[in-house]
């Protein structure tokens, strides 16, 4: 019965979606990859929000139900009969009378995870700009396609059907570059730290102020003979670069001046709960809060952001990473490999999370500095003990572990948990991750 539900409200808000669409004409800037989508989608919308009408959806609505509801309506509520049947109601409202408040540029998330998932979706909406962020060696979703080429060239089909008059968003950095390129019909414009990238992103530092409890990041974005420069306050990484170079990108492509789209996203732009945000943690540490997600080219990322802090003392605190498939227990090894050379204690969680440990201490982390629990409770517990004033701690786990609720046990003011945290609706908060 809820499988009939489903597929009759799939049929139902597509169609209004299509029609919505037909009869307001909005600008589509579609979003795909497997790295940093909902992140270059906010800072995208921070570009962009001061100076155009512009919806895009706060949580990652991205797949055939979600899509046709940000189309629809703000979608930022959580999934449910009520709402479902609310936004169903409001689109047929939409197709008959005329909504003046209509946005001018809709900010879509494409998400798949088997094959044909792209085409469901291009079916609903076929974006006029289309950004593809970076898809790694390994990348996550991978388990439903027969190889990576398959899910590449799965997602990469959102480029495809982009029109001649179209414009195609492509990370310079991207090992699927000079495919991506091919498929497309649309003017391409590449974003990243490469020389021959058209928006260039260089001079990138992180820097710690333990008195301030902050840490900075700084870079540069190259465009047409100038840089411009970007401050962040307790945002890290390098994925934040590439987010908001290609937000710079879109911003450039509806004509808004380079230096008020730097100023847009200076005074606009945090990074969403669970990507690489800075919290306090108790005994005056610092925690980088990665909780959100996790595939090894992201977990790599999270491990190199942590390598270029200076801290007194780094801990990583890592969960499994799910949905690779064949690929287990090669990715995970791996990510032991690269937190060997990283950091001063590792701490893992869960069965797969064990192989990091494997793999750390194969490549010459001292077993001393290794801990590895099946809980998440335990884990906290824990952590309380032996961590100490000047540590750095970076969490990471795929969604299905809910690492955040370590980040929770360390953080020196929990009750802003639900401002600060990922995944704190009622709704997830009820939901048992792996290892509670």
């Amino acid at each position: 019965m809820k499988k009939l539900f489903k597929k009759i409200l799939s049929l139902i808000l597509k169609k209004e979606a299509q029609l919505i669409i037909k009869k307001y004409e909005p600008t589509i800037i579609g979003i795909t990859g497997n790295v940093g989508k909902t992140s270059t989608k906010t800072a995208i919308y921070e570009v962009l929000k001061t100076e155009k009408k512009v919806r895009t959806a706060i949580k990652n609505f991205n797949n055939e139900l979600g899509l046709p509801a940000v189309i629809i309506s703000e979608a930022e509520s959580d999934y449910s009969f009520l709402y479902w049947l609310k936004t169903a109601i409001y689109g047929l409202i939409q197709i008959i009378f005329k909504n003046k408040n209509y946005p001018e540029i809709l900010i879509l998330e494409y998400g798949v995870d088997a094959p044909s998932d792209m085409d469901k979706l291009l079916e609903i909406a076929t974006p006029q700009i289309g950004v593809m962020t970076s898809i790694g060696e390994i990348p996550v979703h991978i388990e439903f396609f027969e190889n990576r080429l398959a899910l590449v060239k799965e997602k990469s089909k959102m480029i495809g059907a982009l029109p001649s008059t179209g414009i195609a968003i492509l990370n310079s950095d991207s090992i699927d570059l000079d495919f991506l390129q091919e498929k497309s019909k649309a003017y391409v414009i590449t974003y990243g730290f490469n020389k021959n990238a058209n928006i260039k992103i260089k001079d990138f530092k992180n820097e710690i102020s333990y008195k301030e409890n902050k840490i900075f990041t700084y870079f540069k974005i190259s465009y047409n003979g100038n840089s411009y420069e970007i401050k962040l306050e307790n945002i890290v990484g390098k994925p934040v670069t590439y987010a908001i170079a290609a937000a710079f990108t879109v911003g450039l492509t509806f004509g808004i001046n380079p230096q008020k789209i730097v100023e847009n996203i200076s005074t606009g732009y945090r990074n969403p709960p669970g990507r690489e945000t800075i919290i306090k943690g108790i005994k005056e540490t610092l925690i980088i809060d990665d909780t959100y997600n996790a595939s090894p080219q992201a977990m790599e990322e999270a491990l190199n952001t942590l390598n270029f802090i200076k801290a007194k003392r780094k801990i990583a605190v890592l969960g499994d990473m799910l949905e690779l498939g064949i690929h287990t227990l090669e990715a995970h090894e791996k990510i032991g490999k690269e937190a060997a050379k990283v950091v001063n204690l590792l701490i893992t969680v869960g069965t797969k999370g064990k192989l990091i440990a494997e793999g750390a201490k194969k490549y010459g982390l001292d077993k001393k500095n290794i801990y590895s629990f099946y809980s998440l409770e335990e884990t906290g517990n824990f952590l309380q003990k032996i961590i100490k004033k000047g540590d750095l701690i970076l969490i990471k786990g795929s969604q299905g572990v809910r690492m955040e609720k370590i980040t929770k046990s360390i953080m020196f003011e929990p009750k802003k948990a639900k401002e600060l945290l990922t995944r704190q609706s009622p709704k997830w908060l009820a939901k048992p991750g792996l290892y509670d």
